[in-house]
């Protein structure tokens, strides 16, 4: 049984897709950052870094923080979605750090400044939406000829899925990237995706290009 700590961000929705993709039994416990709980004691003792997710492996005790950690973890420990050797393997990996490092932080900071934050900081704005653009733009070359980014279906998809599914907050048409949106929409209709992304608290359904 794996215990899930999460909410309703992109990062969040990483582990709860995982584990439905993957059919492991977990228990989803929320973690409402809107109201700090991420600082509580007993999180804080799972995730020193207060963020969410985090899950701990009741098979094993083992606990672990960073949504990358979590899915290369799960991948391993059930043999899915993640080759177990070779360029294979080394590829996801690749496009799960590409995500880590680049799609995640990126479009967190459209987020702040472009969504929340409107005309505080244009700089910052025009910044973080031209990396955006640049970043979608990468995706959109990696998915030509391909139904996922790394071929198959792996934790790559997992990753990066998540954050496109804010587009609207990002200004961002997917009609400009079409190799994205067509990746986008075939990802959003798996059932384990439409699961996971409802957890743990329904936000309302996934959002659709026009």
């Amino acid at each position: 049984m794996i215990d899930l700590y999460t909410w309703t961000t992109p990062n969040g929705r990483k582990a709860s897709i995982m584990l439905e993709e993957i059919g492991l039994p977990y228990k989803v416990h929320a973690i409402d950052i809107s109201k700090d709980e991420q600082f509580a004691p007993d999180f804080l003792k799972i995730a020193p870094n207060n963020r969410i997710p985090a899950i701990v492996d009741n098979d094993t005790g083992m606990s672990l923080m960073e949504s990358g950690a979590i899915l290369i973890y799960l991948a391993d420990k059930t043999g899915k979605l993640l080759p177990k050797s070779g360029e294979g393997r080394y590829k996801v990996i690749e496009w799960v750090m590409w995500q880590m490092g680049g799609l995640g932080p990126m479009l967190g900071q459209v987020h702040y400044f472009v969504k929340y934050n409107p005309g505080k900081a244009p700089h910052a704005e025009e910044r973080f939406s031209k990396e955006a653009r640049r970043l979608y733009k990468v995706l959109n070359t990696q998915l030509e000829g391909k139904d996922y980014i790394c071929g198959e279906y792996s934790i790559a998809d997992i990753m990066s899925w998540p954050w496109v599914s804010r587009f609207e907050w990002q200004g961002i048409n997917l009609d400009d990237y079409p190799n994205v949106k067509r990746w986008y929409l075939a990802v959003a209709a798996r059932p384990a995706v439409q699961k996971g992304y409802a957890l743990p608290k329904d936000m309302g359904p996934i959002p659709m290009p026009a």
